[in-house]
């Protein structure tokens, strides 16, 4: 059906929780990639013919980017506990929204401009001050009109894009060239891409990988110049949506700072690149144990050392890091605090005045973040609509001695919502 598509279930979850010291045993399966998925549902509603997605991603970011793809004019139903989609780029409105999805509205931007039809970009909640204003330096020189609202949602595009030369930004977000990427092999000629300064390479890499699964490809020298041959297609493939390892990162963190006996989270076998891969260096760092077997990860954790360890192309993993780090013998280092300012909140500023609640010192200094060690006190936190944030206030419930209160912990929806129900069933002691 084109459209907004709904699955069978819903993950409910309440917005104030307390989160109680706990013991946490067993096997666990990492949540589904969204950030693969949503590369996915572009690369099939591009790709004519029927793909099939196995381990769909049922976050509300996995949603809006099935909803754009619906009403860019893809077909989905359901088969079992896969999804099918007919592709074909024949949109069926002239407005598509992105909800909260970064990644979806810099991803299905450029896409919606290979459109010969006046299109609107929409989002909500903190979308709407999210920077925007590139598309208006790089869509025009490659042919479509592209217009927003002082540098910020809605907006506005028609195409078709052409191709061409240009130069971008790479510093404020990778996503904006993932867009391009996935979209441009499409137009009608060849394109050169000079991106400086990119940040997130890996993402790019995820990009590449998966294009390169439906049939596509571009050329890069050193992530800085991209050639893409025009009038490509892609092909209709079946993919599996490997496990996230941004969420990963959060269940691996709760078992080392509360996992009693055995500990494991399963489904993780890294086919396409992942950059938040890197907490199990981080992990390695601190003086856990960290076992491989096959793509389910054993983690033992030990008294906990202070690390210094750069994130500049892995921000995601500042909040459940900063968690770890509490409970370290010394402060920690985290490098790469200016990729936080235009996440869901601005998460160096929330993490530090957010732990400052519970007792916890967080300093800002430039582009460092340093976590000093403490003991968590009893608080109530604020997600500040932020997935990241709520998960990372859990795991300093899990793994202290006093509860925290989260207040917004519906935040989890965009990215993990079974994160709370999961702890759970681990013998997290959760309480509405």
């Amino acid at each position: 059906m084109p459209g907004f598509f709904v699955p069978a279930f819903c993950t409910f979850v309440p917005v104030k929780l307390t989160v109680y010291p706990s013991y946490l045993t067993g096997s666990i399966y990492a949540p589904p990639s969204k950030s693969i998925f949503q590369r996915a549902v572009a690369a099939a509603l591009l790709a004519p013919g029927t793909s099939r997605l196995s381990n769909p991603c049922f976050a509300n970011d996995g949603l809006s980017a099935l909803a754009m793809a619906g009403h860019l004019g893809a077909q989905i139903e359901e088969d079992g506990e896969d999804l099918l989609l007919h592709g074909g780029l024949n949109p069926i409105g002239t407005e598509l929204n992105a909800g909260e999805a970064g990644l979806g509205i810099r991803l299905f931007t450029p896409i919606a401009a290979l459109h010969d039809g006046p299109l609107t970009m929409v989002g909500e909640g903190s979308l709407a001050t999210r920077p925007m204003g590139m598309f208006e330096t790089i869509l025009p020189p490659l042919g479509a009109f592209c217009s927003t609202a002082d540098g910020k949602l809605p907006i506005a595009v028609k195409g078709p894009l052409k191709g061409g030369t240009i130069s971008l930004d790479g510093s404020l977000s990778s996503q904006f060239l993932t867009g391009l990427l996935m979209a441009l092999p499409l137009a009608a000629e060849d394109s050169t891409l000079h991106v400086k300064d990119l940040k997130s390479t890996p993402y790019i890499e995820m990009t590449l990988e998966v294009m390169a699964h439906y049939g596509v490809h571009v050329t890069h020298t050193n992530f800085e110049t991209f050639e893409i041959p025009g009038g490509q297609a892609y092909k209709p493939k079946d993919i599996y949506v490997d496990g996230d390892w941004s969420g990963a990162a959060f269940q691996l963190i709760a078992g080392a700072l509360s996992g009693k006996d055995f500990y494991e989270v399963k489904g993780l076998p890294s086919v396409f690149t992942q950059a938040d891969q890197a907490v199990t260096g981080a992990l390695l760092f601190a003086g856990c144990k960290v076992k491989n077997q096959q793509g389910d990860y054993q983690v033992v954790g030990h008294q906990l050392r202070g690390i210094d360890f750069d994130l500049t192309d892995c921000p995601d993993l500042f909040p459940p890091l900063a968690a770890m780090a509490v409970f370290g013998d010394k402060p920690s280092r985290f490098t790469g605090v200016h990729r936080l300012k235009h996440k869901e909140s601005d998460r160096g500023v929330v993490l530090r005045d957010e732990f400052a609640k519970a007792g916890l010192r967080i300093d800002l200094d430039g582009d460092v973040m340093t976590v000093h060690p403490g003991e968590p006190q009893a608080a109530t936190l604020d997600s500040n609509n932020d997935h990241r944030i709520a998960m990372a206030a859990a795991l300093l419930g899990m793994g202290g001695t006093e509860p925290i209160t989260i207040t917004g912990a519906e935040a989890i929806r965009k990215s993990y919502p079974d994160f709370f129900a999961d702890m759970s069933e681990l013998g997290g002691n959760i309480q509405s």
